[in-house]
Order: structure tokens, then C-alpha cells, then sequence
């Protein structure tokens, strides 16, 4: 979302000055056959291709080089049909940050696949000082493959629509960044309660306290970016005030949760936000219905958060004494395995929280005014958002159970040394 939103205003002051000005495709023309199959193919691979061959490269599977190489021949074919000429009959686009993105990618595509081909043939040459350095950075880069993923993937989305040009830019980051950091939050809260309990817990740091310090680094932000310059509406008073109590409660739960502690202040946080939002008035009443479900979700998400910490959990922290005496008695030592079953209740806050995500991303003034325009009502559109959030909570956890499954980092290497 940073390489976003600092490509984006760059393509836009480019598309006015070095092509005459902006000009939207024809929404009335219809989608050709080569986009649909680009857009097919690419959404395959970066959200579904290059995820899975990133988890197979954690756990140093076989499968992860053949993988690697398709998705890498896919995603080029991909390319090549997005970049094809589009006739008079058919949509075509103007230059714009999917596409500047587009070009990015094969750059970053060629040097991790290099990284990738000097790895794998175990040169001698730089095997004690190179190899290191560039196992690292190919690990990197490899695990940026999802995010960079997701946001050309959004990209896509709206330079399919035309959608966050001009004036309607800085919404769309706003959108994009916040929901997109609660999706991605979610997915961080899912491998940290199925494979991160020991991880904490060498390090004596509670899940509240990485919440705090996410929230309070958040608000400091938000609380002087929030007003533009002009007269304070009532808008900026919301949002600004949202970022001081994001800072404020933010610091007092990072001080209430040190050492280890649990603490309820990162779903307050949440519920405050929720509470906000559910009552922020807007333009058009299906965007004032929309935000009212983002923030009833959030709400929902809060309290979900805090009957597990005070209820399911009694204060301690996932994978405490008794998940380890269980999987002592199944033969599978914690101090071997590192990961603990969650429990039933604690999916509950990851997935409205990636719900949330979802609904804020498609909150925009553009999106709504479409979807206003179509008759869809605010019940179609959240079960719209919801499906979407229940596809990617889904994925990430097949993701997150094939890393677990495979005993994690360096995995499938030590089962294959056990074995030979």
C-alpha cells in the first residue's frame, strides 16, 4: 500500500501532463475476451500461485522451484495479454498506476527469479559471504510476493472501473490503506495464534502489546494528517479525534500489557472506531449504511477480541499450560512444534476483522455511487464484502496450516533429511 500510494499520484500528474490530460475508457464498450482471460489468469496467479509457492518456499518443499517457474510463465502470458492493442469495439485504457505497476513487477519478477536460479544451482562462488545475503533478500522478496499481489490486484480493480482519479484520489488511499491494513492485520493475528505462541513468549510479548504499538503508531499519524487546511468540517474533527484516541489508548495499552500482560485496550480501540463509524453520516444513504455495517462489524470484532482474552483464554496467552500438556500426551512435544489449535471462539475476531477490511475497501464515494446506480442495495453489497472476506479468510488458513502442517521453516527439508 506504500508503493500505492506513492505510484499512484505519480501516474495520475503523468497521465495529465505527457498524454493530454486524462481520458476514461468507454465503460458502455465491452470487455474483450484477451482481458477477460488476463484478468482470470493474473488474479490466479498472484492471489492463489504465488502465495502457495511462497509457503512451500518456507518450508523448503520440492514443489516450491516447479511452482515458481509456472507461475512466473503464467503471469507473463498474463502480461502479455493485458499489454495486447485493443480494437474500437472493445475497452481500452489510459496509462495509469496498474500499469505502471505492471512494469515494476517484471523487474521485480526477474531478479527474484535470478536470486532464485543462483540459489538453487549452489554455486561455489560467494557460498560463505554472498549465498547468506541473497537467501535472505530471495526470502523477502518472496514473502512481498503476496502483498505486491493484493495491491495490483486492487489496482486492477480500479483501473477497471476508472475509478480514484482527480479529485477522488485521496479517498481511495484512505480506503484502500486502512481496509487493507485490517485485512492484513488479520492474516498477522492468524499466524501469530497458530504458529507465533512460543515466538511471544521467548520474547515475554503479549498479542496486545504488537496491537498497541500498531495503534499507537497508527494514531500519531492519523491525528496530524487528517485536516487539509481550510475550515475544520465535521469530517475532520472525527477523523482527527479518532487518531488522538487511537495514540492515547494505544500508549495505555502498551503500558498495561508489557511483560507479557493481556490487555482489553486494543479491542476498546477497536469498538471506538466501530462506534464512530457506525454514525458517520454520509452524502449518499447507501454509503451511510455501508459505513454503519463496517463499523457494526468492527464493533463485533472488539468484543469478540475481548471475551477471548478475558473468557476463552482467562488471561493467559494461546498455547499455555494446558495445550501443552495436550499435545504432550499426543506425542508432540511444544518445544519441538512450536504451534497450538486454535480455539473455536478465537477465528471470530480474524474474521471480522478481515470482513471490516473488506467492507472499508469498498466504501469509496465511486464504488457506492456505481453499486447506487446498479439498485444494489447495502444488503446485497455487504454479502458481497463478506463473501469476499470469507474467500481470503479461508485461503489464509489453508496457507497458514500447509506452513504448520509442514513443521514450519525448513520443514519439508528436515522430514526429507529424516527420511533419506
Amino acid at each position: 500500500f506504500i508503493l500505492a500510494s506513492v505510484l499512484m499520484p505519480c501516474v495520475m500528474a503523468h497521465g495529465d501532463h505527457g498524454h493530454g490530460g486524462f481520458k476514461p475508457s468507454d465503460p458502455s464498450l465491452p470487455i474483450d475476451t484477451m482481458l477477460w482471460m488476463h484478468i482470470i489468469l493474473q488474479g490466479a496467479v498472484w492471489l492463489g500461485l504465488f502465495p502457495l509457492a511462497m509457503v512451500l518456499g518456507l518450508t523448503r518443499s520440492r514443489w516450491h522451484v516447479p511452482l515458481s517457474v509456472t507461475s512466473l510463465v503464467l503471469t507473463s502470458g498474463g502480461y502479455i495479454l493485458g499489454r495486447q492493442p485493443r480494437g474500437k469495439t472493445s475497452r481500452g485504457f489510459p496509462h495509469t498506476a496498474h500499469g505502471t505497476f505492471a512494469s515494476f513487477l517484471i523487474w521485480y519478477m526477474l531478479l527474484q527469479a535470478l536470486m532464485g536460479t543462483y540459489l538453487k544451482l549452489h554455486l561455489r562462488f560467494g557460498e560463505k559471504r554472498i549465498r547468506p545475503v541473497i537467501v535472505r533478500i530471495h526470502g523477502a522478496f518472496g514473502t512481498g510476493f503476496t502483498i505486491i499481489g493484493f495491491v495490483q490486484s486492487v489496482l486492477g480493480v480500479i483501473t477497471l472501473r476508472n475509478w480514484c482519479f482527480g479529485g477522488h484520489l485521496g479517498q481511495c488511499l484512505a480506503h484502500g490503506i486502512m481496509g487493507g491494513a485490517f485485512i492484513g492485520y488479520g492474516v498477522l493475528f492468524l499466524i501469530f495464534l497458530k504458529a507465533g505462541a512460543l515466538w511471544l513468549r521467548r520474547r515475554r510479548i503479549s498479542q496486545e502489546f504488537l496491537d498497541s504499538c500498531v495503534i499507537t503508531a497508527w494514531g500519531l499519524v492519523n491525528a496530524f494528517t487528517e485536516h487539509h487546511g481550510g475550515p475544520w468540517t465535521h469530517k475532520d474533527l472525527q477523523h482527527t479525534l479518532l487518531g488522538v484516541v487511537w495514540f492515547a489508548a494505544g500508549a495505555a495499552g502498551m503500558w498495561t500489557s508489557r511483560n507479557g500482560k493481556r490487555s482489553v485496550l486494543p479491542a476498546v480501540v477497536i469498538i471506538l472506531t466501530g462506534w464512530a463509524m457506525s454514525g458517520h453520516a454520509q452524502a449518499l444513504m447507501l454509503s451511510t449504511m455501508v459505513h454503519a455495517l463496517f463499523g457494526w462489524t468492527l464493533m463485533a470484532a472488539g468484543l469478540a477480541r475481548i471475551i477471548e482474552v478475558c473468557f476463552v483464554l482467562r488471561d493467559l496467552p494461546s498455547g499455555g499450560e494446558q495445550e501443552q500438556q495436550q499435545l504432550i500426551a499426543l506425542g508432540h512435544p511444544p518445544g519441538q512444534s512450536g504451534w497450538f489449535e486454535i480455539k473455536a471462539w478465537q477465528y471470530l475476531p480474524i474474521y471480522l476483522l478481515m470482513s471490516a477490511g473488506v467492507l472499508f475497501m469498498s466504501a469509496t464515494d465511486e464504488e457506492l455511487h456505481w453499486a447506487n446506480d446498479q439498485g444494489v442495495d447495502h444488503i446485497t453489497w455487504g454479502l458481497i464484502d463478506f463473501s469476499i472476506a470469507s474467500i481470503f479468510f479461508l485461503w489464509a488458513n489453508m496457507l497458514v496450516d500447509l506452513y504448520t502442517s509442514s513443521g514450519g521453516k525448513r520443514g519439508m527439508a528436515r522430514r526429507h533429511a529424516l527420511e533419506s
